[in-house]
């Protein structure tokens, strides 16, 4: 009593043709390129190191190819990561785009600027037709220490 599983085929040795697709070298390189978008998609940011302001502000949706000016704290001014020099600002920012001047342009301020070479920036600006200026800062709670009122100096003691 014995049972042949072929069917019908005189070579038990050869094997009948799969068609069927194998997914798995497709699945290897669909998550090959999600790890490398991973990577990547951090990389794309302005990566100058500003020790930016934090707000509590519910963040607003950016476009797809914002263009940002970062002062630093040496008080250098920079168009994403190139630097340039303030009087060559406007210029630079007119030769990157379209002639837009509606364009949002994103302020990055260091914390250390003072508020006159800040405001020295966005009169350049201003003056060369950029009224759209949005300032930058860090998503989420405040510092502790800049949330905190500065304390009350304390009234001189009388002297005896």
């Amino acid at each position: 009593m014995g049972m042949s599983l072929s069917e019908g085929a005189d070579d038990d040795d050869d094997f009948g043709e799969n068609h069927e697709i194998n997914v798995t070298p497709f699945i290897d390189v669909i998550l090959v390129l999600l790890i490398i978008f991973m990577v990547a998609a951090p990389l794309s940011t302005v990566d100058l190191p500003i020790n930016l302001p934090s707000s509590t502000v519910t963040p607003q949706k950016k476009p797809d190819k914002p263009t940002y000016v970062s002062i630093k704290p040496d008080l250098a001014v920079a168009i994403g990561e190139n630097m340039v020099k303030r009087v060559d600002l406007v210029r630079q920012l007119d030769a990157m785009g379209d002639g837009n001047k509606d364009r949002p342009i994103f302020l990055r301020v260091d914390r250390a600027v003072p508020y006159g070479e800040f405001f020295d920036v966005m009169e350049r600006l201003r003056a060369g037709g950029y009224q759209k200026t949005k300032l930058v800062a860090l998503e989420g709670v405040p510092d502790a220490a800049a949330a905190s009122p500065a304390p009350a100096a304390a009234p001189d003691a009388p002297k005896p």
